[in-house]
């Protein structure tokens, strides 16, 4: 089996393992990673010998931070096409994932965020600890979620989606499992347990014996609110609407939104609310493939990973600067055709012969 030292590749107990190896950087993908992930998943996909597949992530920080951030950066900065072909993998690789024939076991511990949300959340068996923390933060870079995350955000309860999109927001294994990003709690001290558990038998009894009820979940409880929010057509009322709410936790969305990139806002409220029109994960990451390589050729996508990342003086100078200077035509040219670029997925029961 095909890997590198940045994604360990075996099989062990009938179960195909799958390790993300870059701990100093919470295993943040690079562009060798996905290929190997990819040619692993579709090689055991027709290996009978290969009951079920285990994602984990190497360290203790958790399964992935994101994509390789600055690797774009240098890119977006180059005029370079290799986020664009990065991303197309990606994201074939995410709807892959989709789709996977096999029972496919994400251990979501620690830190998951952007691309790791790509890697695993869209599996169908995904395991939460009280270590989970569980990101799309894309906006606080001046990019918008993507690895089909506005699939995701779209389809959770009322309007808990969009204001995860739009502050950044965090949540818990309860949170994850609440809005459908998980769907198993295993404590963390039991996952070497529950993975040989796996190796031993199938994956109904290893889960059987280890999950356990999932924790409240903290974002649930305040849906009142931020539904009474988030419904609002347009970025400037929703946070007009939290700075009148009552609750401290609303005022200080309202903080938080106004921090990050405005056009960044406007497209990612806009990619939300399309993406729950749409009605497959392959027909939304088209969309997002439109979405990121306009990105790409942006101003503030440069600008917010300068300032988070490269040289962290927090201090993006986002242009436009302000969400009143953000026109609808700036949005729509995020989302306009790519002719021959196209992604071009097709969800199977859509195909034609």
């Amino acid at each position: 089996m095909t890997e590198t030292e940045d994604v360990l590749v075996r099989v062990s107990g009938g179960i195909g393992r799958i390790t993300l190896n870059r701990p100093k950087a919470i295993n943040a993908l690079n562009y060798d990673m996905v290929k190997v992930t990819a040619a692993a998943l579709g090689e055991w996909a027709g290996d009978d010998s290969v009951r079920a597949v285990v994602v984990d992530g190497a360290g203790e920080r958790g399964l992935c931070a994101g994509g390789d951030i600055v690797s774009i950066y240098h890119d977006a900065r180059d005029g370079g096409t290799g986020s664009q072909d990065f991303w197309r993998d990606e994201y074939i690789l995410n709807a892959a994932i989709g789709r996977y024939p096999k029972p496919y076991v994400a251990l979501m511990d620690g830190i998951v965020m952007g691309g790791g949300v790509g890697i695993a959340a869209h599996g169908n068996v995904r395991v939460v600890t009280e270590r989970s923390t569980i990101a799309m933060p894309e906006v606080g870079i001046g990019f918008v979620p993507d690895v089909g995350g506005t699939w995701l955000l779209s389809r959770a309860p009322g309007e808990l989606g969009t204001h995860l999109a739009l502050t950044t927001g965090r949540m818990t294994a309860g949170d994850a499992i609440a809005l459908g990003f998980a769907d198993h709690f295993v404590p963390s001290e039991a996952l070497d347990k529950f993975v040989a558990a796996l190796e031993s038998g199938t994956v109904d009894e290893a889960l059987a014996e280890f999950a356990q009820p999932a924790p409240e979940s903290p974002l649930l409880a305040q849906r009142s609110w931020i539904d009474a929010a988030y419904s609002a057509p347009t970025v400037e009322e929703i946070v007009a609407r939290l700075q009148d709410a009552e609750e401290p936790e609303a005022r200080a969305a309202a903080e938080q939104i106004l921090g990050k990139s405005p056009v960044a806002l406007k497209v990612t409220l806009r990619s939300v609310r399309h993406a729950r029109e749409l009605g497959s994960l392959e027909e939304v990451l088209n969309e997002e493939y439109r979405v990121s390589l306009a990105s790409l050729r942006s101003h503030d996508l440069v600008e917010g990973i300068r300032a988070q990342v490269v040289d962290k003086d927090r201090n993006p100078a986002w242009s436009p600067a302000t969400l009143a200077d953000v026109t609808d035509a700036d949005v729509d040219a995020y989302f306009q055709p790519l002719g021959e670029l196209e992604l071009g997925l097709v969800a199977p029961e859509k195909e034609t012969a």
